[in-house]
């Protein structure tokens, strides 16, 4: 498959760009040009079925005739509303506002949130927003006319305070009740088999899952000889340590931690992706692709 123009998925590049739609557009636009596959099932406009109202539903789309009837708001799907509804999950705590070089995972993930919701909405896909940390905060359900909400809220959040990534999934999963797709964004800083239980949960109701583990290069390899002294992001304690003392033990701990990670996901029925923040976009978008294509084809 051709790749995108480089200078358009650099995480470095792009963190210049303060416009997030802007920057949404120049990396959708970038990686497009040389993707020649479309997510879209069809313009049909045959009705297909009626399904109960949900917040951000466009009201003209209200079958009055059925709420005379039943005092009850249905909206008229049609064939061509085989399109998701896509919730973006993004992990917002402390640990996320850690970077090694030009950008933290938090900027990352925001830019690659921005992109994939960018990509969703061009498909026709209904998209969403939850940020958290220790609880839920911003919480946008999924509509065909959210995006600048969406990327609105992205821009001015903060990552900061202490994670609780295992409770805040569980609430996630409980947002209104229709089913989809639910993209997790976090640095999966909490034990394996607790996250594969969370993503059970949202698996059980009826959601598609798709984790992006966002790593930055320094909490991968551990580099540095000399005497350094590490700070908690989330709880503000310090531990002074020498890393050539350490690396080989440390890299050890943290590969096994990823392949439980994906073991564990995998198991859960959820596509794992584990991105570096110095990789550029396009990989991640083309995992959200073919995680896309393996779902309409199943269905």
């Amino acid at each position: 498959m051709p790749a995108a123009p480089a200078a358009f998925l650099d995480p470095a590049l792009l963190a210049t760009i303060s416009d997030l739609a802007l920057l949404a557009r120049t990396v959708v636009d970038g990686f497009m040009h040389g993707q020649h596959r479309s997510l879209r099932k069809g313009s049909s406009l045959d009705f297909a079925e009626h399904r109960s109202y949900q917040p951000g539903d466009d009201l003209r789309r209200i079958d009055w005739r059925v709420y005379g009837r039943t005092d009850r708001f249905y909206i008229k799907e049609y064939d061509a509303d085989t399109n998701a509804s896509v919730l973006f999950a993004v992990d917002a705590s402390g640990s996320m506002d850690y970077g090694s070089a030009n950008v933290t995972k938090f900027t990352y993930a925001r830019m690659l949130t921005a992109s994939l919701a960018w990509l969703s909405q061009s498909q026709g896909d209904r998209v969403g927003l939850a940020t958290f940390a220790q609880d839920l905060s911003d919480v946008i359900p999924p509509s065909v006319r959210h995006l600048q909400r969406l990327l609105h809220t992205l821009a001015v959040t903060r990552a900061s305070g202490p994670s609780q990534v295992v409770d805040a999934i569980g609430k996630i999963g409980l947002l209104g009740n229709r089913t989809g797709i639910i993209v997790l964004v976090t640095d999966c800083y909490e034990r394996p088999e607790l996250l594969g239980r969370a993503v059970d949960a949202l698996r059980m109701h009826g959601h598609d899952v798709i984790v992006f583990h966002i790593v930055d290069p320094a909490e991968r390899d551990l580099p540095g000889d000399d005497d350094t002294t590490f700070e908690d992001a989330e709880s503000g304690l310090l531990l002074p340590l020498k890393p050539a003392d350490l690396r080989s033990r440390y890299q050890a701990l943290i590969g096994a931690h990823h392949a439980a990670l994906q073991s564990r996901f995998a198991a859960a029925g959820a596509d794992y992706v584990r991105l570096d923040t110095s990789e550029p976009l396009d990989r991640a978008l083309h995992a959200y692709l073919d995680a896309r294509l393996s779902r309409s084809r199943v269905r």
